[in-house]
């Protein structure tokens, strides 16, 4: 049992630690936005873990679901009027019964054809965010009004920070549950073999369906806290290279693993940033790198750094 309880929380401290010192260590409200778009990214990634790392089911439309939940905190107080938190938990909801009305039949593929028909989802729900124009604004997309929570109205850099690392907290906290719950290790059970799964007992089907809406509401969570923090949100948000940049996160960071996730979404977010020196050159080494982990630290980089820590162990 103490062990069980040290798995959950180790990671948990570990990420609340790092939390805690990044304000002390960053010189300019920049850098301090930019870890809120780590802590955001990283909770879309998140639900990318449980159903990649847990269930072992592809997606390649998972940013549909960020724009989704993106656009309900836009479209919501500028159409409707409603308060951009309602519209933030609205978008939650109607990610995860989009996902359920989609998984039903999608889930049923497998491999190769289970994620070109995510991509496809992804590639719908962007084409739709391009073409409404007057409800999405189009491709130049939409302002987004402000969050206020019980009176205080959130902004700043350092504001949003707080906001999107509690989010992330309480988002790995839940994760981490799961993964130590009976639901998490019969996703596990499916993720090596659907067929043993089912031999057991246990409903592959709806476990697979649950962690596609789990992992949709993370995504629409994760999308309404980027609008509402830049105050403005573009199709771009569900594009194809979202989704594949999530899914990028999930494998550099180690499938499986909270805290891996949120090391592949710093990985992805703050390394552009710093390669803007290379200009034209910036995708490319990008690339590289990316190569370079996957050939060296093919588990990802907390599943390998793990087992050459224990290798060395006496």
């Amino acid at each position: 049992m103490k062990a069980i309880l040290r798995s959950r929380l180790t990671p948990l401290l570990a990420l609340a630690l790092v939390m805690a010192l990044v304000p002390m260590i960053a010189p300019t409200s920049f850098h301090l936005r930019v870890a809120a778009l780590v802590w955001i990214f990283s909770l879309a990634a998140l639900g990318l873990t449980i159903l990649m790392g847990y269930a072992g089911q592809v997606s390649l439309g998972h940013a549909g679901f960020l724009g989704i939940g993106a656009y309900a905190v836009a479209i919501g107080p500028a159409r409707l009027g409603l308060d951009p938190l309602l519209c933030l938990l609205l978008g939650a909801v109607l990610s995860g019964l989009v996902a359920w009305l989609v998984g039903r039949p999608i889930l049923r593929l497998k491999g190769y054809y289970l994620a070109i028909a995510t991509l496809g989802f992804g590639v719908i729900v962007a084409l739709i965010l391009h073409s409404e124009t007057e409800l999405t604004g189009g491709p130049d997309g939409m302002s987004v009004a402000r969050v206020t929570l019980f009176g205080w109205r959130v902004t700043g850099a350092l504001n949003w920070y707080w906001v999107s690392a509690g989010a992330l907290l309480v988002g790995a906290l839940l994760a981490l549950n799961i993964a130590a719950s009976p639901t998490g290790r019969a996703l596990r059970a499916l993720h090596d073999s659907e067929v043993a799964a089912t031999g057991a007992g246990i409903d592959v089907s709806a476990k697979k369906l649950a962690a596609f809406v789990l992992a949709a509401v993370y995504a629409a969570v994760a999308g309404g806290l980027l609008a509402a923090m830049n105050g403005l949100i573009t199709p771009e948000a569900a594009s194809f290279s979202h989704s594949v940049e999530l899914v990028a996160m999930v494998i550099i960071g180690g499938l499986g693993s909270v805290f891996g996730t949120v090391l592949g979404a710093a990985f992805l977010v703050v390394l552009p940033q710093a390669l803007t020196a290379f200009q034209e050159y910036e995708q490319a080494v990008l690339g590289l790198l990316i190569m370079v982990f996957m050939i060296f630290l093919p588990q990802g980089i907390v599943p390998s750094l793990r087992a050459l820590i224990e290798e060395r162990l006496p």
